[in-house]
């Protein structure tokens, strides 16, 4: 019968009580390292890998806070000193931890080497331009068109009734469309459903738009009152 040497469970107890000890306070030094690096780095997550002569050390970090650290010695497996997941084996804690000086250098060493780096970057910046008289002479273009939108809108719906509906026509070969509901006009779009929404609920065209679509405004409100006068010349034809 085989003899098997006897096990004291009290060494490994020991063993991974001092691991612990030893994770614990790399977890903190390293922590320090990962949030220096997100306020250099700027952003929520990201990493950084430092060379030293034995091999790479990488610390990732996620919300200012240290999410692993891992060494590669080249050869060989690499070690997760730091990481969310099952601690690493102590000989392996071990040798990584023997560089974990070299790395911590190494780490400073970037920091250092970017000392002074804006010094020369001026902040003599030009004057900004204002947008109050180009914003200015937006709304009066678009309000104005609203205003007449929804005198339009409100026809339409004098006579078509319900809450909401559509009114489309093309002028020079580009459909026009307009759709209003209770409150009035709820769009003007030009071009399709991928076109330029001259009045909407949400954002302004841009002032190019305006410029290039304004003019055609007068050629759409023709149109619909072309089309009024065509229902008016149906509606003649009824006889009681």
């Amino acid at each position: 019968m085989t003899e098997w040497p006897p096990v004291d469970p009290t060494e490994t107890d020991a063993i991974a009580e001092h691991r612990d000890e030893v994770l614990a306070a790399v977890r903190d030094h390293a922590g320090r390292i990962a949030y220096e690096l997100a306020r250099l780095e700027g952003g929520d997550y990201g990493q950084r890998t430092v060379e030293t002569d034995r091999g790479e050390w990488t610390v990732k970090y996620e919300g200012g806070d240290l999410e692993y650290l891992r060494f590669d010695p080249g050869r060989g497996a690499e070690t997760y000193v730091v990481s969310t997941k099952r601690p690493p084996d102590p000989a392996a804690l071990a040798d990584a931890l023997a560089d974990y000086g070299a790395f911590v250098e190494g780490f400073n060493d970037y920091v250092r080497s970017l000392s002074g780096v804006l010094d020369d970057v001026s902040t003599d910046f030009p004057a900004v331009e204002s947008t109050d008289g180009v914003v200015a002479e937006r709304d009066r273009v678009l309000d104005r068109v609203r205003e007449v939108c929804d005198r339009i809108a409100g026809q339409l719906r004098r006579y078509e009734g319900g809450d909401y509906g559509t009114f489309t026509t093309r002028v020079g070969g580009t459909r026009w469309e307009l759709k209003w509901d209770r409150d009035g006009v709820s769009y003007l779009r030009v071009g399709g459903s991928s076109g330029v929404y001259l009045v909407s609920q949400y954002d302004h065209p841009s002032a190019a738009d305006i410029r290039e679509y304004a003019p055609r405004f007068c050629d759409f409100v023709r149109a619909y009152n072309d089309h009024v006068d065509d229902l008016e010349a149906d509606l003649a034809t009824v006889d009681l």
